[in-house]
């Protein structure tokens, strides 16, 4: 997978509270979170769970497949029978289906890995989306940090083989990701854990005189992806993010509500990487 990126921009100085609180309600998702460290705030509205382990469980919840949604209902609801019914969105879908549950196997009791739910469709304010859940029973040998080490990073975020991948996402994009597609979460004292996938999350860093913003927005780029269809599926993933800050980056917010400044760019990067997948695939 190929994600366009965008590039810091400055701000007067603001409050990482209330850039969570405005995200919150611009893009509520299950997976929201913030954490403020020293000068910087790391603010989170992901709708994806890397891994969870409770009462001897552990469940992962991949995201793959996207669609913008419609404003009319009918519209809406004929785009997310699309989206389930896409020939490339449900292939893509089970494949990273099929990487999650090889990585709970490292760390489950034989036989127990099972998906439970299949191809499900969740709705968020711009985006659907589909959605399984992959579970398994948890080896009582195994601590917090191997259940980590076997899901990380989320194969939703690499591609599937995921060492491969990476040494492809290394060579194609022009600087380090930072804490964007890691995870945030917690673990308790009993071993158990939740982690979301840090999509749909910036990050703020405090300086003197000004606040400096960066967030990306992604795509899964394969063989048959379509260059124009997947730029335009990471502005709807970053619509909500842009609206949470319309109010501090008025500059660089044009009338669509888009970032001005990085489209073009974006644009011409994705059709790069596409032709650089094409020719390695075949």
């Amino acid at each position: 997978m190929y994600c366009p990126s965008s590039k810091p921009v400055p701000a007067p100085i603001i409050s990482p509270a209330s850039v969570y609180q405005r995200l919150r309600k611009a893009n509520p998702a299950p997976f929201a979170a913030l954490l403020q460290y020293h000068n910087a705030a790391l603010i989170s509205s992901s709708p994806e769970r890397l891994v969870q382990v409770r009462d001897g469980q552990v469940q992962t919840r991949p995201i793959a497949g996207t669609k913008a949604r419609a404003l009319a209902p009918e519209d809406d609801s004929a785009l997310k029978r699309d989206l389930v019914g896409d020939p490339k969105e449900r292939a893509e879908h089970i494949m990273l289906i099929d990487l999650e549950r090889n990585d709970l196997g490292r760390v489950c009791q034989a036989g127990s890995v099972e998906v439970d739910e299949l191809l499900g469709i969740e709705s968020y304010t711009h985006v659907h989306h589909i959605v399984s859940n992959v579970r398994g029973v948890l080896r009582p040998d195994i601590g917090p940090l191997a259940v980590l080490k076997a899901v990380f990073p989320g194969g939703t975020i690499t591609g599937c083989p995921k060492v491969r991948c990476m040494q492809i996402i290394a060579e194609l994009e022009a600087c380090a990701r930072g804490a964007y597609t890691g995870a945030l979460g917690f673990i308790n004292h009993d071993g158990s854990l939740d982690f979301n996938i840090l999509i749909r999350s910036m990050t703020l860093t405090q300086h003197s005189s000004h606040t400096e913003l960066s967030f990306r927005a992604g795509a899964g780029i394969v063989a048959d992806s379509v260059a124009a269809k997947e730029l335009a599926e990471t502005e709807s993933k970053a619509k909500g993010l842009i609206r949470a800050l319309s109010t501090d980056f008025k500059p660089y917010v044009d009338a669509a509500g888009r970032m001005r400044r990085w489209r073009g760019e974006r644009s011409q990067r994705n059709r790069r990487a596409l032709a650089w997948l094409w020719r390695w695939s075949v």
